[in-house]
């Protein structure tokens, strides 16, 4: 995902089908002076209008929307607009919607509980090309990952270079530090992981890190140390 300079505004697109909701969350972002809402939309077809319309740096998406869910917004944003970051923001932490839009390419996943702060920080790791899961989402996705065992899915084996770059990406390093460390180019990096991707069937670096661990591929104690105290995993 394409960065901005520091002196560019990060532009959102915020859809939620509560107006006062949306005023409120607008009032937050805009605090910041580097965050500006282009557009809002009441439910998933306006926003995904919208999207087409302003092309924004992140969309801030609620799941459940009138017309079309934020998971199937998310779907929309990663196949005609890859660059859009997608950033859920809602009341739920069930697990099918955590993995549904996990799965669906959401960059991000926030709670409407979560501190003012938290939110700001995660509009700005999406439009970085990084990862943010609300650290109590992660907490329930890794208890889940070790109490029960992962459906039966035909996953190609890695390369060793892959499994060098997953194991990198699981630890927190961003795609230019993880070309640093194999002394290869970040570009390079990228196409490894969209190997990797088509090989676990993974729409994102985290849903292929997940799958890795509980694989066997990637120790677990590596992951909940990155995790620890951020709840992130860096994407770029």
């Amino acid at each position: 995902m394409k960065k901005l300079s520091s002196k560019s505004k990060i532009r959102i697109l915020l859809a939620d089908d509560h107006r006062i909701v949306r005023s409120g969350i607008r009032q937050l972002l805009e605090g910041e002076g580097e965050l500006q809402v282009v557009a809002e939309a009441g439910d998933g077809e306006e926003a995904q209008a919208l999207i087409e319309k302003h092309k924004p740096d992140v969309a801030v998406l609620d799941i459940q929307m009138p017309k079309a869910s934020g998971i199937e917004v998310t779907r929309w944003v990663r196949a005609h607009f890859p660059e859009v970051g997608v950033l859920i923001l809602t009341a739920y932490d069930d697990d099918p919607y955590v993995m549904a839009v996990l799965q669906a390419g959401a960059n991000g996943y926030v709670l409407k509980t979560a501190a003012a702060e938290e939110l700001i920080q995660a509009v700005r790791d999406v439009n970085e090309g990084k990862s943010a899961l609300d650290p109590s989402v992660t907490r329930k996705l890794m208890s889940n990952l070790f109490k029960r065992p992962e459906k039966t899915v035909a996953v190609e084996q890695l390369t060793d270079r892959e499994l060098d770059v997953l194991r990198l990406a699981a630890k927190g390093f961003t795609n230019k530090a993880i070309g640093v460390q194999l002394g290869i180019s970040d570009r390079t990096v990228q196409g490894h992981l969209a190997h990797i991707f088509a090989k676990m069937q993974a729409n994102s670096r985290t849903e292929a890190v997940m799958r890795a661990v509980s694989l066997g591929w990637i120790s677990h104690t590596v992951l909940r140390s990155v995790q620890g105290s951020t709840g992130k995993i860096i994407e770029e």
